[in-house]
């Protein structure tokens, strides 16, 4: 038996053995290396190093970057066959994080470096000058900043250069000009400054060059005339200046030449179509040309593309385009193309019918006098949009037009058009946008115009129309804007057109004689913005049922016949910013509702038989805000009004002795006010504790935000999506704190929508994990178009999505971090749907909606998908698009009602995604496998290989470490329990709160 001290001796000489074991491995192992690699080793080290400076590899494209592969058999690399020396590095679109190592300079056989459409960060490395045999030099789509390197010069075998749609800044470096073999160079969408600079046209094998984008400045050089050999040059947007050099003219070979959005002036050479035979995409738009556009256009034979537009072109338009047989897009609009002394400048149209892929005519605002010819008709069924607007056309239109069945717009507004519309305008069946106003059309509105059932907006105001509105306009079932104004049109209001929920935007059907009373089925536009029947022949009481039409913004009555008082239903119209019912016949006293709007700008009340007192608090206010003339019964309100003081109410009878009556009176008011008091007690005991819906908010203009913003400066863009971009920026009523700028793109589909349900959602709530919202902006832009914004508190440590997927935040969310926000999360949404006086669905849970502040507590955001139970204010078709894909819920694909359910399987989805750190759309689900399955398979004994490695922080005690893997799981069966398919079975939000919380405690106490 052995001794205790052998034993002892024993185990340390094992315990030597197996070190000298492993040294004597790791030695074989770095011989085996060297061995295997040889000379090459440089090529491998300089791998590693790429590799090193990689922060984030979310499709871990470089896990084979290891010692079990030879390094030319590693993901994106190429070795030559003879050599086994890295020759190509292709790591295109992989989401790749972080900076590129300058020992990339060692590579030296590389000739292909392709990291496109990456997430490199910092200078471009001067040791890629070493790399004499770079042939293909692909760095764009990146985040690069700094200066063009001068050392690139030493790359001198380059032909391809493209470091675009970066952030480098500086000049054009002189030493580019000694890549003598450069064929492409492509640096646009970045912030390069110093002009073209001349010495660039000592390249003379270019082929391509782009600088679209670049602060550049300057003139265009003549030098570039000697890139004998370029077919593609794109400067647009490079704030240039002077003339188009002649030299330029002389390049033959040119297939695409764009030098759009510049400050260019001068003419084009007449010979400009025979010098440039090749052409196929021409940009000059957006410039100061003048003179006439070149007749010798017509040679370019291969012209598919011709912008000319916003530039100073006259004298009338002789292209022949018969010869134009490849044009698809013709944008000439907001030029001066009018012939002195023509009879007609419209007789090109005819040289049009070979013209079978022509998609957009556009010549809108260019002077244009003439008849519109019977050969319109003749054009491409492939023309999708037709513009011809605010021109001096006249005649009648031709009944032609409606062989044009490809058109989604026509646009001929003011025109001098005059006849009547054709009714085979009925046979544009992808019409979606329809402009007529402005001109003097005649005779009744076809009932074919019913048949456009895509239809979106509808301009047939400014005409001399008759009749009736045809009943057919509620077959329109997408219309969204409707302008009938000023026109002769007689009858009733059509409830047909009462009944289209689509009618989100504008109902314009002023200045007609129109008769009767406005139908109750005006209700049924809740999401309608502006209502406008004034100075019709209406008559009757004012339909309480306009009280409903929650989202007006602008209400016009003014001028019909309309008797009775104001509704008190109007109380609901809260979101008003006008409203003018002047030159009716109404009366009784201003109601006081009227006083408590907000964001009321402007009230309209002249000119009626109101009585009493003027109130002088809200819109009343403002003597420029409102107006009561012509009303002789009142009294009171502003000085400024000059009306008379109102009379004391009640007659000087003689009173009871001050002393009987606090006898009589004071018990009964003890007794009623204790009634009060438990009354309110008990209300607010039941109900969580809110600020008023009606709280002032201070009011901001499109000037403050347009100035907070450095005019919606790119630099102060902090995020984008669908219906809305978000601005930082500091208002002047805000001490200098940074606010968030929400301005909607109401130019897209449903924008109007999501506004006007975010607004009545915030109208609606407060609690500490939702954003605060501080005011909103409903108004006009500097050009007259609409605009409207929400401002919220700023919150400066960004989104969840953000500290999840990008390299915003070089730190990492911890185990404790992700549990709280998910805490606070869930009380927010527990409060939205249990909590609230009307449940609110918010409709599109997602990590970017979910915003942090400086103590890093989660604040619920954007509820343009919101919807309050009871009060629809998405109601869209079934087919319509609810929610973001992967968050929301499977049975809103199949056309299901948003639910608070619905919200719940969202908030599931993003538990999963924080906690595992992985997207439900990331490529590795499919085929069956999602998020959910995912998590679903790794409970209970899996769960820590799931997590996120950025999560978990190994406790000092396996005890402790076990209550954590204990709260993993918990927290998982939370997130797969609220994203099962079934909506019943899902766990109810409030349980989701009460767990989490003591998930929570668990954490905390460790």
């Amino acid at each position: 038996m052995k001794s205790p001290q052998a034993l002892s001796y024993l185990s340390s000489s094992s315990h030597i053995s197996i070190l000298f074991y492993g040294l004597a491995v790791m030695c074989l192992t770095s011989a085996a290396v060297s061995a295997s690699y040889g000379s090459n080793e440089t090529d491998y080290h300089a791998l590693l190093s790429f590799k090193s400076k990689i922060t984030h590899d979310p499709y871990n494209v470089l896990t084979s970057w290891n010692h079990s592969f030879h390094f030319c058999d590693w993901s994106g690399i190429s070795c030559g066959k003879r050599h086994k020396r890295v020759t190509a590095l292709r790591l295109v679109s992989q989401g790749l994080e972080g900076s590129l190592s300058p020992h990339v300079g060692n590579l030296s056989f590389l000739r292909k470096l392709n990291l496109v459409n990456n997430s490199f960060q910092g200078t471009i490395p001067h040791e890629l000058g070493r790399l004499s045999r770079l042939r293909r030099l692909y760095l764009d789509e990146n985040k690069f900043s700094g200066v063009i390197p001068t050392n690139l010069s030493g790359c001198s075998n380059l032909k391809d250069l493209w470091l675009a749609q970066n952030k480098l800044t500086g000049s054009i470096p002189k030493e580019m000009s000694l890549l003598s073999k450069l064929v492409f160079l492509a640096i646009h969408d970045n912030k390069l400054t110093g002009g073209i600079p001349p010495f660039l046209g000592n390249i003379t094998s270019m082929e391509l060059f782009s600088a679209v984008g670049n602060p550049l400045g300057g003139s265009i050089p003549d030098t570039l005339g000697l890139w004998q050999s370029l077919t593609e040059f794109y400067s647009g947007e490079c704030n240039l200046y002077g003339s188009i050099p002649h030299s330029i003219f002389n390049l033959s070979l040119l297939v695409n030449f764009s030098l759009a959005g510049n400050h260019l002036t001068g003419s084009l050479p007449s010979e400009f179509g025979n010098q440039l035979p090749n052409l196929e995409e021409l940009q000059l738009w957006g410039n100061e040309l003048t003179e006439v556009l070149p007749a010798s256009l017509s040679n370019c034979s291969k012209l598919g593309f011709l912008e000319m537009r916003n530039n100073n072109f006259s004298g009338k338009l002789k292209i022949d385009f018969s010869k134009l047989k490849d044009i698809q897009y013709i944008m000439l609009q907001n030029n001066n193309l009018h012939g002195r002394g023509e009879a007609d400048d419209m007789r090109f149209i005819d040289s049009l019918k070979n013209c079978t892929r022509l998609v957009d005519l556009e010549l809108y605002n260019c002077n244009l006098i003439g008849v519109l010819p019977m050969s319109i008709g003749n054009l491409s069924h492939q023309l999708s949009s037709l513009k011809l607007g605010n021109n001096q056309l006249f005649g009648n239109l031709p009944s032609s037009i409606g062989s044009l069945v490809g058109l989604t717009t026509l646009s001929l507004e003011n025109n001098r058009f005059k006849g009547t519309i054709p009714t085979t305008i009925g046979k544009l069946q992808k019409l979606q946008a329809l402009g007529l106003d402005k001109n003097q059309f005649s005779g009744p509105i076809p009932d074919a115009i019913g048949n456009l059932s895509l239809l979106n907006t509808l301009y047939l105001g400014s005409n001399n129309l008759e009749g009736q509105i045809p009943s057919s306009l509620g077959n329109c079932t997408k219309l969204n804007e409707l302008y009938l104004a000023d026109n002769r049109l007689t009858g009733k209001i059509p409830k047909q057109i009462l009944q289209l929920p689509s009618l989100t935007i504008f109902l314009d059907l002023s200045h007609n004689s129109l008769y009767g009373s406005i139908p109750s089925e005006i209700k049924d536009l809740k999401m309608l913005s502006g209502l406008d029947l004034s100075y019709n022949k209406l008559s009757g009481t004012i339909t309480s049922n306009l009280g409903e039409c929650i989202s007006l913004v602008e209400l016009y009555l003014s001028g019909n016949i309309f008797e009775g008082i104001i509704p008190s239903s109007f109380s609901s119209l809260g979101a008003l910013e006008v409203l003018d019912i002047s030159q009716n016949n109404l009366s009784g006293k201003i109601p006081q509702f009227l006083e408590t709007w907000k964001i009321l700008e402007y009230l309209n009340l002249s000119f009626n038989d109101f009585e009493g007192e003027v109130p002088v608090v809200g819109v009343f206010t403002n003597a420029s805000a409102f107006s009561v003339r012509g009303n002789n019964m009142l009294c009171g309100g502003l000085v400024t009004l000059e009306l008379p003081k109102c009379k004391e109410t009640g007659s000087k009878r003689k009173r009871f002795p001050f002393f009987i009556l606090i006898i009589v009176i004071a018990p009964t008011l003890l007794v009623v006010l204790c009634c009060v008091y438990l009354l309110c007690k008990k209300k607010r005991n039941s109900q969580p504790s809110q600020s008023s819906g009606s709280e002032w908010f201070m009011k901001v203009s499109y000037g403050q935000l347009l100035k907070a913003t450095d005019g919606f400066s790119t630099a102060n863009l902090i995020g984008e999506g669908g219906h809305s971009s978000v601005y930082k920026g500091i208002l002047d009523s805000t001490d200098d704190k940074s606010v968030a700028i929400k301005v909607l793109h109401l130019q897209n589909r449903g924008a109007q929508k999501s506004f006007v349900a975010e607004c009545e959602a915030w109208r609606n709530i407060r609690h500490r994990n939702l954003l605060k919202i501080i005011t909103s902006c409903s108004s006009t832009d500097f050009q007259g178009n609409d605009f409207k914004a929400l401002v919220y508190e700023f919150m400066p440590n960004g989104s969840v999505h953000d500290w999840l997927h990008s390299s915003v935040y070089t730190s990492k969310l911890n185990l404790l971090q992700r549990i709280n926000i998910l805490r606070d999360v869930a009380t927010a949404f527990d409060y939205l749907h249990n909590r609230c006086q009307t449940t609110i669905v918010h409709g599109d849970l997602k990590p970017s909606n979910i915003l942090l502040d400086d103590d890093m507590v989660a604040h619920v955001g954007d509820f343009g998908l919101a919807r309050l139970l009871g009060i629809d204010l998405n109601q869209n078709s079934s087919t319509g698009v609810k929610g973001t894909i992967g968050y929301a819920p499977p049975e809103y694909g199949i056309g299901s009602e948003m639910t608070s359910c619905g919200d719940v399987y969202s908030f599931g989805i993003l538990l999963l995604e924080v906690m595992t750190g992985k997207r439900p759309t990331d490529d590795m689900f499919k085929e069956g496998l999602s998020l959910h399955k995912f998590a679903y398979m790794a409970l209970p004994d899996h769960v820590i290989d799931v997590i996120d490695d950025d999560a978990i922080v190994l406790q000092s005690t396996e005890a402790n470490a076990k209550k954590v893997e204990e709260c993993l799981v918990a927290t998982i069966k939370i997130g797969v329990s609220c994203s099962v398919d079934s909506p019943p079975q899902r766990m109810k939000i409030e349980i989701v709160v009460n767990e989490l919380r003591r998930i929570l405690d668990v954490l905390q106490n460790i």
